[in-house]
């Protein structure tokens, strides 16, 4: 009993001790589905790395012999219509989704949260002429304004990043600035302004660590969004040019053959699937794990 006394405010203060980080993280591995995505997006990473040293056969080498044969020992995936193996394709057209997700969010963030954080934390007239701009753009959908801009700047991997880039970067705005409008009020940044500290200090050093997890949570799912709109841009042959391997443009070669060898969009669309549902899985992840009411 005297242990088991002296035990507890042991483990009471070691819960007090953790640190936010590890918090987040136990929060997170705590949530399977988070766990999952992570899984697969891990191994879909690893697979386009590795992509050189592990695909048995070049993903842009035709063979006439070898068109639309159905998944076998040798092509595990089958061919597609110019007799090229899908699972090659599929596994270096990993690389253009992963890297067109990442750079296109890459991009929204290093625009939307400056412009935001200016927004919010000065209001007045840049306030209302950064909202005003930010509505304008958000009263085009995401995709259509995606097409659009891709198709102005031109057909290619490096364009459509570009676009997608640029259609997601209101969001970030919208989100930066209502969540500084929410905590440049808080206690503590009003003692940082008090002491004398210039409000660009406040608002790098004392707003932007705080409003962190949100936008961490939103870049997450903004990463799906902007796979689904690689893919559909490359659909359309505005993105990923052939014989460069796409899931999109591997999609828009396999419609043409659905009846007869379907499995040329079974599998680009099942990778366009996984790898979704993963980051959406992992932003409702972050979301429960960042979310400080949580336990």
């Amino acid at each position: 009993m005297v242990d088991a006394a002296l035990a507890a405010p042991v483990i009471a203060a070691s819960d007090k001790l953790e640190t936010p980080s590890r918090r987040a993280l136990r929060r997170l591995f705590a949530r399977k589905g988070a766990v999952v995505g992570l899984i697969v997006i891990a191994t879909f990473i690893v697979l386009a790395l590795l992509a050189p040293w592990i695909v048995p056969y070049d993903p842009v080498t035709t063979s006439w012999t070898l068109v639309r044969k159905p998944p076998s020992t040798l092509h595990w995936f089958g061919t597609d219509d110019l007799g090229r193996d899908i699972l090659a394709r599929v596994i270096f057209g990993a690389r253009a989704s992963l890297v067109a997700g990442a750079i296109s969010v890459g991009i929204a963030l290093s625009v939307g949260v400056p412009f935001g954080l200016l927004a919010g934390y000065r209001g007045g007239f840049v306030d209302a002429l950064i909202s005003r701009i930010t509505d304008a753009m958000l009263a085009c959908p995401f995709l259509i304004l995606a097409i659009a801009l891709a198709a102005f700047l031109g057909p290619s991997l490096r364009n459509a990043m570009i676009a997608i880039g640029i259609s997601a970067t209101p969001v970030f705005i919208r989100l930066t600035r209502g969540q500084t409008l929410s905590v440049k009020v808080e206690d503590y940044v009003e003692a940082a302004r008090a002491i004398g500290n210039p409000p660009w200090r406040v608002a790098l050093f004392h707003i932007l660590p705080n409003i962190l997890p949100a936008l961490l949570v939103q870049a997450t799912l903004s990463i799906a969004a902007a796979i689904i709109a690689e893919a559909a841009l490359s659909f359309l042959g505005l993105g990923q040019q052939p014989p460069a391997p796409s899931w999109g443009s591997m999609l828009n070669s396999a419609q043409r053959f659905l009846t007869n060898a379907p499995w040329m969009a079974v599998w680009p669309g099942l990778a366009i699937f996984l790898v979704v549902l993963s980051f959406n899985l992992i932003g409702d992840g972050l979301r429960d794990a960042l979310d400080p009411k949580s336990r």
